[in-house]
């Protein structure tokens, strides 16, 4: 048999129904929704992030190159790219076509000069295990 913990009632003890609990929890949660929302279109307002046309979107969960997609969507030439991330054509293209997978290094100057983070350069390892699945 379980013994019942009586309840200690203090100052800082608040009681609530449970159906009053679950609804400030709802609020908490639409408020964060809200704030978020909120952040992200100062932050496109600002410049600090932008959105993805679709058929970008679609290509990138594909599982087409990241480093490709992004000198198409900047309207970039291969040769324009290589020069301003300095590094050679030849292997700017061994990157697209996933010859090679890109120094962190060269990575890094491509990210610089399509103006997104890194990570974004980064093939996504899931579209490479849908493909292997199908």
């Amino acid at each position: 048999m379980n013994a019942i913990t009586p309840l200690t009632i203090t100052a800082d003890t608040v009681l609530l129904a449970r159906a009053d609990y679950d609804a400030l929890l709802a609020a908490l949660e639409e408020a964060r929704d809200i704030a978020t929302v909120q952040q992200f279109k100062a932050d496109l307002a600002a410049g600090h992030t932008e959105t993805l046309p679709w058929d970008m979107a679609k290509a990138l969960l594909d599982g087409a190159n990241p480093v490709r997609v992004w000198r198409e969507h900047r309207g970039m030439t291969a040769r324009a790219l290589a020069a301003a991330a300095g590094i050679a054509t030849g292997y700017l293209s061994e990157i697209e076509t996933g010859r090679k997978p890109g120094s962190v290094a060269a990575l890094k100057a491509l990210a610089t000069a399509l103006r997104v983070d890194m990570d974004d350069l980064v093939p996504d390892p899931r579209a490479a295990t849908v493909d292997a699945a199908n």
